[in-house]
């Protein structure tokens, strides 16, 4: 996904774009060679793409190498949350494994089944929340494919059995399917569900209503 985003923003008329990151990858490389990436109207670090590690192509490693632009930094200050929100404008873009119907966002097991770490996703969706101008934006398929070729949603009435919430239901703000955003930010918990439902996949949407009706947070007399 960040390589995704990264080559659109790299064909953007975006301008005067500024780096404070986790993970550096590719798509920064292209962004900054495309000349968006000057760093110049950055609160803290400016002038410069800040990052904790990096990962990615032969590419990515060159452009690091002996570059002042770029500036690697303990992950102790890219992840601390008052670095994160201090910067203006910050945008937070982050993955995840599915949502349930309340915003619980669950970003590292499948179940049980460990995935990822935490890292710093809910850092990031804090110090966005937080930052002035900030938006924090989790994105992810509609749908998945089982090894037998079953299409499931990604959005379900509660999260399967076991999974972990990396991201608490209070803090998530933009939400993104192939089928539109939402702005989930101070939302009742039913205008929560019809939000998140409105961007499932067509095919799961009356299944959802039905399991958030039967979870009570479907219609506004239910005042939760």
């Amino acid at each position: 996904m960040p390589n995704a985003v990264g080559s659109l923003i790299a064909e953007s008329d975006l301008k005067d774009l500024g780096v404070h990151t986790e993970m550096y990858v590719d798509a920064f490389v292209d962004i900054a060679k495309a000349g968006k990436i000057t760093g110049m109207r950055k609160n803290i670090d400016k002038g410069r793409q800040v990052y904790g590690f990096a990962a990615g192509t032969k590419k990515l490693y060159d452009y690091l190498n002996n570059n002042p632009e770029c500036m690697a930094a303990p992950v102790e200050y890219t992840n601390d949350i008052r670095s994160i929100s201090s910067l203006d404008n910050f945008m937070s873009i982050n993955n995840a494994v599915d949502i349930d119907l309340f915003g619980q966002v669950n970003a590292e097991s499948a179940g049980i089944k460990h995935i990822s770490g935490a890292g710093g996703q809910l850092d990031f969706v804090l110090g966005a929340y937080l930052s002035n101008g900030g938006k924090s934006f989790i994105c992810m398929s509609s749908t998945f494919k089982t090894k037998d070729g079953t299409v499931t949603s990604r959005i379900k009435p509660t999260l399967s059995n076991g999974s972990i919430v990396t991201d608490t239901r209070a803090n998530i703000h933009y939400f993104v399917t192939e089928y539109g955003i939402v702005n989930l930010k101070g939302l009742s918990t039913w205008q929560k569900a019809e939000a998140l439902i409105s961007v499932a996949h067509p095919d799961f949407r009356d299944q959802l209503i039905a399991e958030a009706d039967k979870l009570h947070i479907w219609r506004n007399s239910n005042k939760r």
